[in-house]
């Protein structure tokens, strides 16, 4: 499977999606504003990453508009925050076959391109 869980209105992931060419390779495109993810695509994605802490994005706005930043969250509030709020998920996330790559920095994106 090929796909990426992204935000098209995010400058940021449209060029890493311009830059690794995805689109004409044939990659599945999941917008995760407008086409919610079920928890069974995130449980899926916990299951390559090793934690949904690893998918939660602590640079979200609401992160620390809503305090979140002075609590001690745990796996469960990991997930449910990420289900609840699209941009608590670290973007954009990368499924190369049996390959997660999860977020934007360079080291993520050189090793998502040697992927490829």
């Amino acid at each position: 499977m090929k796909k990426i869980y992204y935000l098209s209105s995010c400058s940021t992931c449209v060029r890493i999606i311009t830059e690794l060419g995805l689109k004409e390779k044939n990659f599945v495109f999941q917008d995760i504003k407008t086409e919610k993810m079920t928890a069974s695509q995130l449980a899926e994605m916990k299951k390559m990453a090793g934690s949904y802490e690893a998918l939660f994005s602590r640079v979200a706005l609401k992160y620390r508009a809503l305090g979140l930043d002075k609590l001690q969250l745990g796996e469960e509030d990991y997930k449910n925050y990420i289900l609840q709020e699209y941009t608590f998920l670290k973007r954009p996330v990368i499924i190369i076959d049996d390959k997660i790559f999860i977020g934007n920095s360079k080291s993520n994106v050189a090793a998502a391109k040697a992927a490829l």
